[in-house]
């Protein structure tokens, strides 16, 4: 008896989350985006991170933004930059450096629309402890 009624209160549960909660507000990145880790360190409180980001031809960053600023240069491909309001702010080819300001008033996303894959280097440079992004909803671009 017992399991038949936590079965019942697990599925109506279950149920009126899946009713009543709207869509996941966080924009991820899309399929196939890589980073790794080149170096990492800490002076101060504050975390210098240099990764490695791989976003393939047709996906992008997710809509987001960092506690800290960040600097950038594209090792390959280009890079589509957008801010907020759904505007191009920045197109970003090999060689180009890029520096991204902190703050969830600098919400962005990074797009590669071309057919080679974009290839980043960027120092991450964060509170101790911060992740490098923090998601954001989109700002209502018709574009992801």
């Amino acid at each position: 008896m017992r399991t038949a009624l936590r079965t019942l209160v697990t599925g109506v549960v279950a149920t009126a989350t899946v009713l009543t909660c709207s869509t996941a507000w966080a924009t991820p990145p899309g399929p196939g985006v890589t980073a790794r880790i080149i170096s990492r360190t800490t002076v101060n409180g504050t975390d210098y991170t240099l990764r490695e980001i791989t976003v393939p031809p047709g996906q992008s960053t997710g809509w987001h933004y960092h506690d800290g600023p960040l600097y950038g240069v594209v090792e390959q491909g280009t890079l589509s930059h957008f801010d907020s309001g759904c505007a191009p702010d920045g197109v970003y080819r090999t060689g180009e450096a890029i520096r991204e300001p902190a703050g969830a008033d600098h919400v962005h996303i990074g797009r590669n629309l071309g057919t080679t894959p974009l290839v980043l280097d960027v120092l991450y440079v964060l509170p101790h402890g911060a992740p490098f992004s923090e998601d954001a909803p989109n700002p209502g671009c018709p574009f992801q």
